[in-house]
């Protein structure tokens, strides 16, 4: 049973994976608009597994006897200076998100909410995945640099990635 404040707090999150999907969906969108079909492709799988992230959210607080509540969405960037940019823009977004889920967790433990503060765990785990991925191509696209030849060969290693549903763990 979730009391007013978790409720609450759940669906901001919600909210908030929602939004992130509809950021990457917006950077698949512009990857492909400039040629870098991987990078579309990389940003679409990124798209999907915020979409499963959301999911999660609303399949807890619907099985918690709550209802989820829909916010308006702000209108995501459209346009970036680079794939570079596009990936320090993710970094820091997951950084938010990674914020936003350690204030749950601690929000959770307070209210001696033990369920919900299980529920948490798999997102602790899976924003230290979310940020080292983003980290380790914001270091290959420093290293590449300016040459068109490595980006090419990094958008076509970006666009061998696949979504894979996460397990479903009972919520």
């Amino acid at each position: 049973m979730l009391n007013k404040t978790m409720t609450e707090a759940l669906n901001r999150q919600l909210n908030e994976e929602l939004y992130s999907a509809y950021l990457y969906l917006s950077m698949s969108s512009y990857a492909g608009s400039i040629g870098l079909k991987g990078a579309a492709n990389w940003f679409m799988v990124q798209y999907q597994e915020e979409m499963a992230h959301f999911m999660k959210f609303y399949t807890y607080i619907n099985n918690q006897g709550e209802h989820v509540v829909l916010l308006p969405l702000a209108a995501p960037p459209s346009e970036f200076d680079s794939l570079l940019d596009m990936f320090e823009k993710t970094l820091k977004h997951e950084q938010h998100i990674t914020s936003c889920i350690n204030d749950l967790v601690d929000l959770a433990l307070r209210e001696k909410d033990h369920a919900t503060s299980i529920f948490l765990q798999w997102f602790v785990t899976e924003q230290i995945e979310e940020e080292e991925n983003d980290r380790d191509l914001i270091a290959k696209l420093k290293l590449i640099g300016d040459n068109g030849q490595g980006l090419l060969m990094l958008d076509n290693e970006m666009g061998t990635r696949v979504f894979v549903p996460p397990a479903q763990t009972g919520a």
